[in-house]
């Protein structure tokens, strides 16, 4: 049975990261990725905001936080203008 409700297919990745927002950065892995998001592993997800800057190797990805669990957050990347730009 197939579980996986996600529009765009995600691959397992390993892949070491950083969380930026206002109130500074924190490090994270990302666990996987897709075009249309990813799946991040931090230390804790308290204090992390909704609007985020995911900085990888491939460039910073402006984020939305839309899930938390334990020590993993699902995010969706965003281009919209109307999305609010995290402080840096």
């Amino acid at each position: 049975m197939d579980n996986d409700h996600r529009s765009t297919p995600r691959r397992r990745v390993l892949k070491a990261a950083t969380i930026s927002f206002g109130g500074g950065a924190i490090s994270c892995a990302v666990r996987n990725l897709s075009n249309g998001g990813a799946s991040l592993e931090v230390e804790s997800p308290v204090g992390i905001p909704e609007s985020i800057v995911l900085v990888m190797d491939g460039g910073d990805r402006r984020c939305r936080v839309i899930w938390r669990k334990e020590k993993r957050i699902g995010v969706r990347f965003t281009n919209s203008k109307d999305e609010p730009k995290p402080a840096l």
